[in-house]
């Protein structure tokens, strides 16, 4: 039986005076991918970044409510390095850092205290092959990582999240910079990873979501409007916004 990886209970987020997020409540499932589709300005990026908790760094930003990862609180008694260690993140514009495609790679496990170069080098290694690059980068290893090109650079990126050994991989709109066939390579690898990994990823477009996940929730103002299974989502909407929404009324 899956288990739930997130539980999310009454969850406010305010921005200062801007309430950000409003009641949410779902529940997110192990080893599936879960999208979060809505109109600019919903909440969904504000949602994602608050599962590790990468909204601490912003002023004014407070949360109440619950949000449970393996039924630990993650605004409980956690030390957030070793939150941010378990859910990777990958953003919308590929962002790898000016060093050599290697140590990208090798960066996050050496912060971690790996330093054997043969441990390093199987890291890199299957990291670069789970992010389906290997083949690209392994004669060009100690070149920089940014004479990649923008897909590449991206799958670098997840190659980087993956370096050590999420549970969770938070994507917030990876693919939306990048072109067609790119985003094919892309969203392929989401459904290879999600074998092993628990995949939330915030999209702008709603042919991706029904291609790649498993439940999809939609958002409008910071309200979650409603979560379900993809496909009954899609074809059989229960809220009016919703169906507004995916039948491009609105948005």
């Amino acid at each position: 039986m899956r288990k739930n990886k997130y539980e999310l209970k009454n969850v406010d987020l305010w921005y200062s005076d801007f309430q950000a997020l409003k009641d949410v409540n779902m529940d997110i499932m192990e080893k599936e991918v879960t999208a979060f589709i809505g109109p600019s300005g919903c909440g969904k990026s504000t949602l994602i970044k608050t599962l590790n908790r990468m909204n601490d760094l912003v002023e004014g930003c407070r949360v109440t409510g619950k949000i449970h990862l393996d039924g630990q609180d993650i605004f409980g008694n956690i030390n957030v390095n070793h939150l941010r260690k378990r859910v990777g993140m990958v953003f919308q514009k590929p962002n790898p850092f000016p060093m050599s495609i290697y140590d990208n790679i090798a960066f996050g496990p050496r912060t971690h205290g790996i330093t054997a170069k043969l441990k390093l080098d199987e890291i890199v290694e299957k990291s670069l092959r789970d992010a389906a690059i290997w083949e690209e980068t392994k004669d060009r290893l100690k070149k920089s990582a940014l004479g990649l090109s923008g897909g590449q650079q991206q799958r670098l990126c997840i190659a980087r999240a993956l370096s050590v050994s999420p549970e969770v991989l938070l994507m917030d709109e990876p693919t939306s910079a990048l072109d067609p066939i790119s985003t094919s390579k892309i969203e392929d690898l989401i459904s290879d990873l999600k074998g092993d990994y628990t995949v939330i990823i915030v999209t702008h477009n709603m042919q991706q979501a029904t291609r790649i996940s498993d439940k999809t929730a939609f958002f409008l103002l910071g309200e979650m409007v409603e979560f379900g299974k993809t496909e009954t989502l899609f074809s059989m909407p229960k809220d009016k916004r919703c169906e507004d929404y995916i039948t491009g009324r609105f948005g």
